[in-house]
């Protein structure tokens, strides 16, 4: 029988419907015992001694976890898989998978939320009333601006018509864009320079790679419009935190919404908590009751379909590993 490890805690409860795929594929389903250890390479080796597979959270998968365990599977809830070294997993014989068009309606609505907060001016405003301050600073009107979207994947797709619900004009960067998509939608494509210079809102939509590391940083925060905001729901290593704050406090940038940060918990003593104009999220834009639902069933037919023979390819990250996969 496969053993199953599932990390995310918030499908340890026993209602989750991925369980009875598992289940009926023959798979036993382990919990770890504590979720902090399995952030830590010895506390996740250990958590996978007699494991074949896992559902996966966001912790990290490098060579040495790889090289000291028998792991067959790893089955990331969502679509990110940056915290999985996928050449290490490859060379391991370790098929990665990921749960496409199961989140982009939550991180879109994600997206769209810190948007609207931002340019209302939430958290402070409802703040203003409960001290007693009653701060009804006037603030720019969201409808009309220029929301330039890097990356137009599914997720960027998906922020379009609510974007446009509310009267934004759309710009768009991507050198893979799907043309009928851009017809369809009016979306006015522009290089990178053009889309920071022209847009009030820059919102994020891409992975986090080598080649989009810091992509916002201090040089590209500069080509940003006076007066602008930066919305950022897909990775936090897409933007060097310090200077973003510094380009808020001195107002070079109206705000900032985030939803992802580059150590997650955000420590306490971060330059973004005495921000007011910089709204914060726990990462949570993928996750709402519909998407991990989703996405945990996803990853649960995954391992089952392994599990039984089958090749789930529209999910496998390193397809490649198929020729010397063995079930």
């Amino acid at each position: 029988m496969p053993r199953v490890l599932v990390t995310p805690p918030l499908l340890w409860t026993e209602e989750w419907p991925y369980r009875a795929i598992l289940e009926s594929a023959g798979c036993e389903i382990v919990h770890p015992a504590a979720i902090e250890p399995i952030f830590q390479t010895e506390g996740i080796i250990e958590a996978l001694q007699g494991i074949d597979a896992i559902i996966a959270g966001v912790e990290p998968f490098t060579e040495e976890i790889f090289a000291r365990t028998k792991l067959k599977v790893v089955a990331r809830v969502g679509v990110g898989y940056d915290a999985v070294d996928v050449p290490a997993a490859t060379k391991h014989g370790v098929i990665v998978t990921i749960t496409p068009g199961t989140n982009e309606h939550s991180v879109a609505e994600q997206a769209i939320s810190l948007m609207v907060g931002v340019y209302r001016g939430f958290p402070y405003r409802d703040q203003s009333v409960r001290n007693g301050t009653w701060n009804r600073a006037l603030l720019p009107r969201l409808a009309g601006k220029k929301l330039g979207l890097i990356g137009l994947g599914r997720i960027g797709q998906a922020v379009v018509p609510r974007a446009k619900g509310l009267g934004l004009e759309i710009l768009a960067y991507d050198p893979f864009v799907k043309q009928s998509f851009v017809d369809q939608f009016e979306i006015q494509l522009r290089s990178l320079e053009e889309l920071l210079a022209e847009s009030d809102i820059v919102s994020l939509h891409l992975p986090a790679t080598a080649e989009t590391h810091h992509l916002i940083r201090a040089e590209t925060l500069r080509m940003m419009k006076p007066g602008s905001v930066l919305i950022n729901t897909a990775r936090g290593a897409l933007v060097k935190e310090d200077d973003l704050a510094a380009a808020v406090a001195s107002g070079h940038l109206m705000g900032a919404g985030l939803d992802v940060f580059e150590q997650e918990p955000l420590p306490l003593d971060h330059p973004f908590m005495k921000l007011d104009r910089v709204l914060l999220s726990p990462h949570t834009g993928g996750l709402d009751q519909q998407s991990l639902t989703d996405m945990s069933n996803l990853s649960a037919q995954c391992v089952a379909d392994l599990a039984q023979g089958v090749w789930p390819e529209p999910c496998v990250v390193n397809p490649e590993v198929k020729v010397h996969w063995e079930k």
